[in-house]
């Protein structure tokens, strides 16, 4: 989801939601603690080059079970982060905190953002010596069932 989509949301908002793609919610008294872009600069396992630049939202739960984040508050967040940073129509990536800082993706389901599950992935299939037929079920996420062969 793009950084525009998100603003069109807020518009019209009653209140700011997240949930996993579980359906486990993000606790009410949420703080978005950053707002920012991240860039990332890399080589792949090919060689190539690569330049990725997403805007990003931390979110933090506090003790403070009376904190509620308005649709106008992080519409404010988002304004001043555009001019303060420059920040641009970018995919939106949230971090939120589970055993460990997950990165999301982000949808929304008609009354909540929904923190959507990222992968890894090889950039340079071609380069990484792995069968095109193991590939595929790499990609379907069979990879290591007996006789997959990918573990």
């Amino acid at each position: 989801m793009k950084l525009s989509e998100v603003k069109n949301i807020l518009q019209t908002a009653d209140a700011v939601n997240f949930e996993l793609e579980n359906g486990a919610k993000v606790p009410e008294n949420f703080h978005v603690t950053e707002v920012g872009v991240v860039t990332r600069n890399f080589i792949d396992c090919g060689g190539t080059v690569r330049n990725e630049e997403v805007a990003n939202f931390q979110l933090w739960n506090a003790n403070d079970f009376d904190h509620r984040l308005k649709p106008q508050k992080l519409l404010d967040i988002i304004a001043l982060s555009e001019k303060v940073l420059g920040m641009e129509d970018l995919e939106i990536e949230v971090e939120y905190q589970g055993e460990t800082i997950g990165r999301y993706g982000l949808g929304f389901n008609v009354r909540s953002f929904v923190l959507l599950a990222k992968t890894t992935n090889c950039l340079a299939p071609d380069k990484c010596g792995i069968p095109l037929e193991q590939l595929q079920v790499i990609a379907t996420g069979n990879a290591c069932t007996p006789g997959g062969g990918g573990c």
